[in-house]
């Protein structure tokens, strides 16, 4: 029997990406005037809330999605290519993408998986060399546009985690000599579940826990 192969986990938000990539949507798309006050004030709203581990990811998500109620997906997904280009590539954290070109130098299975959509992550995946890409899916709703929530589940939190597990299994990776990167403290659930988690750039959460673990710490350059 051959050796089992070995996956590499990248959150993306704040670990492979040095800022929020909704925070640089929503500022792309104000500067267009393309997001309306009411929408910017709830979002700012929530994400204080977050920041202070009153609401979760998965329900922070839920607002960021709300942008998306009443609207055609296709012209999204046309401009997401440029905007890969202009907004995201810049942002890309230059020692994090080391590890990523790294993995894939010693064959191992490069997977996304991240709470962001799909239509934003597919040119970070292509152009970085990714196998697979696990993540939030847009609902289209019977009038053919969408519905503002998901398609199934938030990859947050433990949601993540079952996601990771089903890919595994799928892909028959050997989670005990694997490797995942994440941020936050919500990603502690899929971090664990691997024999080589590393925390990067992390929440105080995430940072005590990991030094508790005698997980590496990593920065963005």
């Amino acid at each position: 029997m051959g050796t089992r192969p070995i996956g590499a986990f990248f959150d993306f938000d704040r670990t492979l990406l040095d800022e929020n990539s909704p925070k640089l949507g929503i500022r792309y798309l104000w500067d267009r005037g393309q997001v309306s006050l009411p929408y910017v004030l709830k979002v700012a709203f929530a994400n204080w809330f977050y920041q202070k581990d009153l609401i979760s990811e998965t329900l922070m998500a839920r607002f960021l999605l709300s942008y998306y109620r009443g609207r055609d997906l296709a012209p999204f997904e046309q401009g997401a290519g440029a905007y890969y280009e202009e907004v995201i590539k810049p942002h890309l954290a230059p020692n994090i993408v080391s590890r990523v070109k790294a993995h894939r130098e010693l064959g191992h299975v490069l997977i996304m998986i991240s709470a962001g959509v799909r239509y934003l992550l597919k040119p970070v995946v292509q152009d970085l060399g990714f196998h697979h890409l696990v993540c939030t899916d847009l609902k289209v709703g019977s009038s053919g546009l969408l519905t503002g929530t998901p398609d199934g589940f938030v990859c947050s939190g433990i949601n993540k985690k079952h996601a990771a597990l089903a890919i595994s299994r799928e892909l028959d990776l050997d989670l005990g000599h694997s490797y995942a990167y994440g941020d936050h403290h919500s990603d502690l659930f899929f971090l664990e579940m691997v024999g080589n988690p590393h925390a990067v750039e992390p929440t105080h959460t995430l940072r005590r826990e990991a030094r508790k673990r005698g997980w590496p710490i990593l920065t963005y350059r």
